[in-house]
């Protein structure tokens, strides 16, 4: 049997499962078209969250941008995992006791004003749709190798599949869905994973293989890869980073960004009561350490696979014949995703850092005039399993993970979108006596809007997977945490504190992103586009949604201070979210 149709099996089989559980858990009424009835068990949940969480970013680009930057790309890891913390611990308990299942809705009621309302609706809108662009991109990956069609058609596919089980489901049919397609992920990510362990330390635990013993060299993996990648004059892979307060803000940005996300948090209300929301948190922090404790493994293990596969006899010797590349690498040519030019017509591959001064005059003495092979970063992953010459089907099951990952995401933020604009802006703003067959129908319209605009996005992404999504996760923390956060703690922070802090939050970032990304033309600025040495005080575009934040903060606090403060009925009321009286609220009944 070929890959090819191998890959068909595997893929095709998920996405008839993913149709069949959504034709099943059709959504008749807006509750379950919003929040499947709240009636989804924790565990249940939480396998749910886990697999939202995990997008494309994460079982795709996370290890492919670690495994090119080393430890400076660790923040990835941990502002993501620390963002899930901060929003089980600080905002979707309250979030769940207020009772108001979307953030518009949220801060529309806390801020008692219908503008403030539209405001969050914009953020929310903005920060989805950027988010929504990585997921389709790498779902775009994924079916480019696996499917053996160009990209576009693969987004078209994945767009279609999303359409029928999202729009027909709705909540109730995505929970389920994203239950199946987290165990096809987590499966499909561990399986790979513990063969390569195996192949390179012969320990089949990826965690705890990356600080073994690399089997052919006898030292420590992280020092064989340090050596190999050195020779060739990349950085260490383990070496500190330079600029610490880029990525103190990076980090912090993806945590706080990653806590005002919507397509999370209103998974919170699709269980019964307040408790089972905070079980779901815990379950669901289990079932993302799954992927995420794996995850840097598989990065260190991909990039030592990579290097020893152009240089099979070690970094001093030649590398190997452009005529002798492996298969995987001529499946992979096909895609586009990676890319040869023979720039000394030597017919060899040479990979190296053709940026580094310090190796430019060893370079030179081997006749090597630059490096010539180019390797998207959002395919290590996908590719891990050719590169180690596992079975065939380790091929197929990871191709289905791949696209599981994108597309429960795709899904989760798809609905966010559409409850926004079918409850949020529909509902509460123009027509609010919609009936519910009319606001379904409104969402479901929205939802297949949403879906059409963000194949479009998919197919012309500004960047790949993970730093399209970074770029989401700053706009959020910049407009949307602080408003939850505020609208949660504060009682003084009244209505007009709170638009005016979103908008100088969400101005602010995107400004700062447009320009330093050079999406803006600036004229005198001599194109500042993503150069380093031109960010202020070396903040990048993806780090500077914590700084948004905090001109959020500032601003709202400092408008609130001298303007009316809120109602003695909305101070009430946050006091009642965090201090709960009487023993049926204390429990979550």
């Amino acid at each position: 049997m070929s890959q090819f149709t191998v890959n068909l099996l595997f893929v095709g089989g998920s996405f008839l499962l993913y149709i069949l559980i959504a034709v099943w858990a059709k959504a008749g009424t807006t509750k379950d078209f919003y929040v499947a009835g709240s009636g989804v068990h924790p565990v249940t949940n939480g396998m749910a969250i886990g697999a939202d969480w995990m997008s494309a970013a994460s079982f795709i680009s996370m290890a492919g941008i670690i495994a090119a930057g080393g430890y400076a790309s660790s923040a990835y890891l941990m502002g993501w995992t620390g963002g899930y913390v901060l929003l089980a611990m600080l905002l979707a308990p309250y979030l769940r006791k207020f009772g108001k299942f979307t953030v518009p809705q949220f801060v529309g009621d806390r801020f008692y004003s219908n503008s403030a309302r539209l405001v969050a609706v914009i953020c929310l809108i903005i920060a989805s749709v950027t988010y929504v662009i990585g997921q389709m991109a790498g779902a775009g990956v994924a079916f480019s190798r696996f499917l053996e069609v160009d990209s576009t058609t693969g987004l078209i596919i994945a767009a279609m599949v999303v359409f029928v089980y999202a729009v027909l489901g709705g909540m109730k049919g995505i929970t389920y869905t994203q239950v199946a397609q987290y165990i096809v992920l987590i499966v499909a990510y561990t399986i790979p994973a513990v063969f390569i362990s195996l192949q390179l330390t012969n320990n089949p635990i990826p965690a705890l293989g990356l600080f073994s013993t690399h089997t052919d060299s006898g030292v420590p993996l992280l020092t064989k890869l340090d050596e190999v990648i050195t020779a060739l004059g990349f950085h260490d892979y383990t070496a500190d980073v330079d600029n610490k307060l880029n990525m103190m803000l990076f980090t912090l940005t993806l945590m706080i960004g990653t806590a005002g996300l919507p397509h999370v948090i209103i998974r919170f209300f699709t269980v019964p009561k307040v408790a089972d929301a905070r079980w779901s948190a815990g379950w669901a922090l289990v079932f993302i350490a799954l992927l995420y404790l794996t995850a840097p493994a598989v990065a260190s293990m991909a990039r030592l696979n990579l290097m020893t596969t152009i240089y099979p006899e070690g970094t001093a010797a030649e590398p190997i014949q452009y005529e002798n590349r492996p298969q995987w690498i001529r499946e992979w040519e096909v895609t586009g995703l990676i890319e040869f030019e023979d720039k000394n017509q030597d017919g060899r591959i040479q990979l190296y850092d053709d940026t580094s001064e310090a190796f430019s005059a060893e370079a030179a003495a081997r006749g090597w005039e630059g490096n010539e092979l180019v390797v998207n970063r959002d395919i290590l992953v996908l590719a891990n399993p050719e590169i180690a010459n596992l079975p065939s089907w380790v091929i197929g099951l990871i191709a289905a993970g791949g696209l599981a990952a994108a597309l429960s995401t795709a899904a989760g933020l798809l609905l966010a979108i559409s409850s926004a604009i079918s409850h949020d802006l529909i509902k509460s703003t123009i027509n609010p006596r919609i009936t519910d067959k009319g606001e379904l129908l409104a969402a479901r319209i929205s939802m297949a809007t949403a879906i059409v605009i963000a194949t479009y996005l998919g197919a012309n992404p500004p960047g790949f997977a993970a730093q399209v999504v970074a770029l989401a996760f700053g706009i959020a923390a910049a407009s949307l945490f602080p408003a939850l956060m505020m609208g949660i703690f504060s009682k003084r922070v009244n209505n007009v504190g709170a638009i005016a802090g979103m908008l100088a939050g969400l101005v602010f970032t995107l400004t700062y992103i447009f320009v330093y990304k050079g999406w803006f033309f600036i004229p005198g600025t001599n194109n500042l586009a993503d150069i380093p040495a031109n960010w202020v005080l070396g903040i990048s575009p993806l780090s500077i949604g914590a700084v948004g934040a905090m001109f959020n903060f500032v601003i709202a606090f400092g408008v609130s201070s001298v303007t009316q403060a809120p109602p003695q009925e909305i101070q009430d009321l946050v006091e009642n979210v965090r201090y709960p009286r009487g023993a049926g609220a204390a429990t979550g009944h």
